[in-house]
């Protein structure tokens, strides 16, 4: 919106040519993010309070998070708020990889909404039936996919990390596979949402990785030069993940140990969707497993819960999803969640990695 306005008034004031530059709009977008969010943090958290929307706590989750019980939940829309406006403002509005991204972010989260209203009027941890909740998910998600492999013009052609010139082409199975990836990233965020500060600091690292990939993709000259595809369009997804890592950062303001609020389903449905329809457009989808490596650990760590239950009666860890099994085996919640950022980090840098080795 800012930048439809503003850039082709530098002809007649040059300074207003810097709007030209990704970058920048870049960096901008993550400052309007961030303050959006810290201003509007302990409004949001006074008003969750006042309509008494809080947390409630699963009966057969860890006795130390009793203590939560009550604290205002659905922040995930101060981060939605913020990082959207930000996006609306700076980012090339005639981009359609924007409107994308923003559909199926902004469609999650109203899923997550949902979700969520239905846990505070029914007062416990059980939200909307899970079958109707993933196939909202799938309908938002397969729509996109069957766009972008429609309209993008690469098909149904995979990206392979460290792999140059392999590139597997799916089809049309494209479409239920990239239906999958949103799908599943968005509820690994989900699964990973369960400590204060531990679901959102690996989004912001997953945001920000995801900004580099998003700018080289749409740079023609570096995608050639690191011989990766080259999306026109997708350099504009730099300013949605800078936005998004901005609003997060804000939002770790309120959400840092012990928490002020939480991001609920709002949140982390919105969040991980954003991460993987990002994945998608840049056509870096694969990499999304080493860049959040830390949700597909949580993701697998119930999925072999259940199944080991269900095939041997025997549990592999004491709880899942495995930040759970960490605390019952005596680590501070912090201690936790630090370490599980860390991971992230790394992550991040071996997945940043395969942009040179290939």
């Amino acid at each position: 919106m800012l930048y439809l306005l503003l850039y082709p008034l530098h002809l007649a004031y040059p300074p207003l040519n810097v709007f030209r530059y990704i970058t920048f709009r870049t960096l901008l977008a993550g400052l309007t993010a961030l303050s959006l969010s810290l201003l509007l943090g302990p409004t949001l958290i006074r008003r969750l309070a006042a309509l008494q929307i809080g947390q409630s706590i699963r009966d057969d989750g860890p006795a130390a998070h009793a203590s939560k019980a009550g604290t205002p939940t659905m922040g995930g829309t101060l981060i939605l708020f913020s990082f959207a406006l930000a996006t609306l403002l700076l980012a090339d509005l005639n981009d359609w990889y924007v409107w994308i991204a923003l559909g199926v972010t902004l469609g999650h989260g109203g899923i997550g909404f949902l979700d969520d209203y239905a846990k505070v009027r029914r007062r416990n941890s059980k939200g909307l039936p899970g079958r109707l909740r993933l196939a909202g998910e799938f309908a938002i998600a397969g729509t996109a996919a069957m766009t972008l492999y429609c309209c993008s013009g690469h098909g149904g052609q995979l990206t392979m990390p460290f792999l140059k010139d392999v590139r597997p082409d799916l089809g049309l199975w494209y479409v239920p596979f990239g239906a999958l990836v949103v799908v599943g990233a968005a509820n690994a965020v989900n699964l990973t949402d369960g400590l204060d500060g531990l679901a959102i600091g690996p989004v912001m690292i997953a945001g920000g990785t995801y900004a580099v990939f998003a700018y080289t993709a749409g740079h023609a000259r570096i995608a050639e030069y690191l011989q990766i595809p080259f999306v026109p369009g997708a350099g504009e997804l730099a300013i949605f993940c800078g936005a998004l890592a901005a609003a997060g950062l804000g939002f770790l303001w309120f959400n840092a140990y012990p928490a002020q609020m939480f991001m609920g389903d709002v949140g982390s449905l919105a969040l991980g969707a954003a991460l993987g329809i990002v994945a998608l457009i840049t056509r870096q989808e694969i990499v999304l497993l080493v860049v959040g490596g830390v949700f597909v650990v949580e993701a697998l760590s119930v999925i072999g819960q259940v199944v080991s239950f269900k095939l041997r009666r025997k549990r592999i860890f004491r709880m899942a999803p495995i930040h759970h099994h960490f605390e019952l085996l005596g680590w501070p919640e912090p201690q936790i969640i630090v370490r599980f950022w860390i991971v992230s980090v790394v992550c991040a840098l071996l997945a940043l990695s395969t942009l040179k080795l290939r």
